[in-house]
């Protein structure tokens, strides 16, 4: 059974210490592919010097999730049980490391698909760790290649977001403004910066013409965030169900892909 970790206050800056003591946390977790999820306990690492402990108050459910815990990439990367999904991760820093910049207690950090990068190559100096020419790492799933993002006991799997707290190095921790609803900024991780990336990437802006193809989360996200941008939008699906929750997000014009009109 885990040992208990050290008591962390609410307003404690964390030095690196040789003694520190991993982290106790529950989680959501399946044992194979038939994703009967049950809670359990495991450890996160000991904050380190450049690392940030955050208390989780909510996690997105994003469709790869399933497709991991459910082994469906099999034939690509075969999912290692335990697993512990989720990358839409929202919660309230409770301590940070001696070194750590970026955060300070009581600020909300989200953290996204990755948990670190080798943030040497020309990818990473670039601000494209998800392009890392090496392989970033996964916040679930993945493997601690660049000393950043190591589990407890070493060697393992990364854990998600499905847990009750999570340990983070400063860099791939994202700061969410208290203003924005805590509850609402998981998805933003994962379907936001999925379609936020394309829109600014293009120039989208004020008077931009803009088609969404699909209307689920990606699409209606996307539409909502070009919207915001001051885009003209329009909606495609293949039928007419989504019309009323497509312009409700935003869309001004809508095509139905079946339709011979």
């Amino acid at each position: 059974s885990p040992q208990p970790a050290n008591c962390i206050s609410s307003n404690y800056l964390l030095p690196a210490m040789a003694d520190a003591q991993p982290i106790d946390v529950l989680c959501m977790a399946c044992n194979d592919a038939k994703c009967d999820f049950k809670p359990g306990k495991f450890q996160r690492r000991p904050v380190g010097e450049e690392d940030v402990l955050i208390e989780m108050k909510y996690c997105g459910v994003c469709h790869t999730d399933l497709h991991v815990a459910a082994n469906h990439a099999s034939g690509l990367q075969a999912t290692v049980y335990p697993c512990v999904p989720g990358h839409e991760l929202a919660g309230v820093c409770i301590a940070v490391g001696s070194k750590v910049t970026k955060f300070a207690v009581g600020d909300h950090v989200g953290v996204g698909c990755m948990v670190d990068s080798c943030l040497q190559c020309v990818a990473c100096k670039r601000g494209d760790e998800n392009y890392c020419r090496k392989q970033n790492t996964g916040t679930y799933q993945g493997e601690d290649n660049f000393g950043r993002a190591a589990t407890y006991p070493k060697g393992g799997k990364t854990m998600g977001g499905y847990t009750s707290k999570m340990v983070v190095h400063q860099h791939f921790g994202i700061k969410i403004p208290k203003t924005y609803p805590l509850e609402c900024a998981g998805p933003v991780m994962c379907a936001g910066i999925t379609m936020y990336e394309p829109l600014k990437h293009y120039n989208a802006k004020a008077g931009t013409r803009v088609a969404v193809v699909g209307l689920g989360g990606l699409g209606l996200t996307g539409i909502k965030i070009a919207a915001a941008l001051g885009c003209t939008v329009s909606a495609i699906s293949r039928g007419t169900k989504k019309k009323q929750i497509a312009v409700e997000a935003g869309a001004t014009g809508f095509v139905s892909s079946t339709s011979e009109d």
